[in-house]
């Protein structure tokens, strides 16, 4: 008797550390973990291009049979931090997240990497001393973005040799792609004394924030305004609602630029109420489950990855509407 029991005794433990036993890294040369678990913090929902960003992502984890735990922030960085931190204890294979702004993370991505749990950043970059707390940065060169946008207002305005008064919508105060969208338009438009930004006002990406503060702004400046450079299309069609209300005709007496390249900006380019929109692709999906799979497999990724884009001035927005996926 003292025998079986010991027996089975043995066999529980046995059964109960092969069951609990932790995974060892799959190698290059093997197939892909059949199982696994992508935790993903979104940081909201304020504009087209998000909104075709999370579908992306939702989608593309279903067809790759990765299990997600997807979290909206709501455009509150605490909002994130707490779910970051709910994917640990949940002790995910991965944890994604597109961040609200650039600087505040180092803590909770610390106690990832001390459990063990590899990051993948992406659509945003942060600001740390410690890069070691991701593994991959995936994203668009918004820098490159802003400059796409200003060589074609300088192209444009070749020939005008009088001062050319633009004003400024940006997105969120401290994220990545407004300082750097910001950066690179400016870094352009230098060159060309006679351009100048007289008032830039940040509208969050939020196409009613973008009618709110072009409101403001023509109140402020009135006829004086030259170009619009929005940093998003969503701002840039809010904005257009204001310009109209004003009495002005939008791309036509305030040539507009902006930064997406959705759906919306493309029938505002057909209307000819919008110039100019630089593409930022929010269709990353397939190539972040990619980048998920092979990390949990083992295979190194680069440290960063660029979501390459492309520029569409009004003259092609025809041909090119029924191409746009977002």
């Amino acid at each position: 008797m003292k025998r079986l029991l010991l027996f089975v005794i043995l066999s529980t433990t046995l059964l109960f550390l092969t069951t609990c036993e932790k995974k060892e890294p799959v190698s290059g040369n093997e197939p892909y973990p059949e199982s696994i678990v992508l935790g993903f913090s979104q940081l909201g929902a304020e504009s087209d291009w998000r909104t075709a960003n999370s579908e992306s992502i939702k989608t593309a984890a279903r067809d790759a049979g990765i299990q997600l735990m997807f979290s909206d922030g709501q455009q509150k960085q605490e909002n994130q931090i707490k779910a970051i931190r709910s994917f640990i204890a949940n002790q995910v294979d991965v944890i994604a997240f597109s961040p609200l702004v650039e600087s505040g993370w180092d803590t909770v991505l610390k106690e990832a990497k001390d459990a063990g749990i590899p990051v993948i950043i992406t659509d945003r970059a942060i600001k740390t001393e410690d890069d070691s707390l991701y593994v991959a940065l995936m994203c668009s060169d918004f820098r490159e973005e802003g400059k796409k946008a200003g060589k074609w207002l300088v192209e444009k305005l070749q020939e005008t040799k009088r001062d050319i008064n633009v004003v400024e919508l940006q997105g969120n105060m401290g994220s990545s792609p407004t300082i750097l969208r910001k950066e690179g338009f400016e870094e352009i438009i230098k060159e060309r004394p006679n351009i100048q930004i007289i008032q830039s006002v940040c509208a969050d990406f939020m196409k009613s924030k973008g009618y709110e503060a072009m409101e403001e702004l023509l109140k402020l400046e009135g006829d004086k305004i030259d170009v619009l450079y929005a940093h998003n299309d969503d701002m840039a069609i809010g904005a257009i609602k204001a310009i109209e209300e004003y009495g002005l005709k939008p791309g036509k007496d305030i040539i507009i630029v902006s930064i997406d390249a959705n759906r919306g900006a493309f029938e505002k380019m057909i209307e000819g109420k919008l110039n100019c929109t630089v593409e930022c692709n929010p269709l990353l999906g397939p190539m972040l489950m990619q980048a998920v799979r092979d990390v949990v497999a083992g295979i190194a990724i680069p440290k960063r990855i660029i979501i390459p884009g492309s520029v569409f001035p009004e003259e092609v927005a025809a041909q090119e509407l029924e191409n746009r996926k977002y």
